[in-house]
C-alpha cells in the first residue's frame, strides 16, 4: 500500500497517509489509458460544421422549363447539387456521430492507473485543509508555493461544497481546481501535479474504488 505525505496550507509536513491500492496502486497499461483517453475526447466533441443537401435548400421545386423540345439539358430542380446555390453533396452534417463506447469499469482502471503514476513520479500531493474565508487568489497562491508543485502545471481537487479554492484559482495561471465528482482522465494527463484536500482524497477512495 502506496503512502503519500500530508501538507498543511502553510507547507509543513504533518504525515503520512496511506493510499487506497485499488486507486494508487495499479499496474500501468498504456494501452488502456490511450484507449479511455481516444473515447473521452470522442464523446466530448462538438459536431457543428453542417451543410444543407437538396431537401433542406431553400427555394422552389417548381420544374426550371419543360423536359422536352427546349434543346437545354433536363432538370427537375433549382436544388439540385450541379445547380448553383443547389445542396451539397456528402458534406458534413450534425448527424455526424462520433461517440465511443467504453466500459465503466475499463475507464475507472485507466483513471486508477493515471493517479498510480502520479503516486510513482511523486507528482501526488494531499494538503490536510484548503479552505479560504474570502476565496483571495493571495491565499492559494502563497499556499501552493509552499508545495512541490510550485511553478507547475497543477489540478487542484477539492471536496464538492468547497467554493473558495475556484474563486481562488480564478487568477493563478496553470492551476486548475476540480470538485472531486469531476475528476477526469484528460485533466490528469494534462496537469502534471495534483494536489487532493484530504477530505477529497478519501471522498474519491470510496468513490472510485472498484
Amino acid at each position: 500500500m502506496a503512502s503519500v505525505k500530508i501538507f498543511n496550507v502553510e507547507g509543513k509536513e504533518l504525515g503520512q497517509m496511506d493510499l487506497e491500492a485499488s486507486l494508487f496502486g495499479v499496474t500501468i497499461n498504456q494501452a488502456v489509458v490511450h484507449e479511455a483517453m481516444v473515447a473521452h475526447t470522442a464523446n466530448a466533441r462538438a459536431v457543428l460544421a453542417h451543410t444543407k443537401d437538396r431537401s433542406e435548400v431553400a427555394g422552389s421545386h417548381i420544374k426550371p422549363w419543360k423536359q422536352k423540345g427546349t434543346g437545354r439539358a433536363r432538370h427537375g430542380s433549382k436544388q439540385s447539387p450541379i445547380w448553383r446555390g443547389g445542396g451539397i453533396t456528402f458534406g458534413p452534417t450534425t448527424l455526424r456521430n462520433f461517440a465511443v463506447k467504453i466500459n465503466k469499469k475499463t475507464k475507472r482502471k485507466a483513471l486508477a492507473m493515471v493517479l498510480s503514476d502520479k503516486v510513482n513520479n511523486d507528482r501526488l500531493i494531499i494538503v490536510d485543509d484548503m479552505k479560504f474565508a474570502e476565496g483571495k487568489t493571495k491565499d492559494l497562491t502563497k499556499t501552493l508555493a509552499g508545495l512541490p508543485c510550485a511553478g507547475k502545471k497543477t489540478m487542484v481537487v477539492v471536496e464538492m461544497d468547497n467554493r473558495s479554492v475556484g474563486l481562488a484559482a480564478r487568477n493563478v495561471p496553470n492551476v486548475e481546481v476540480f470538485p472531486v465528482n469531476t475528476l477526469n482522465l484528460l485533466a490528469l494527463l494534462r496537469l502534471e501535479y495534483v494536489v487532493f484536500t484530504k477530505a477529497a482524497l478519501e471522498a474519491a477512495m470510496s468513490m472510485f474504488k472498484r
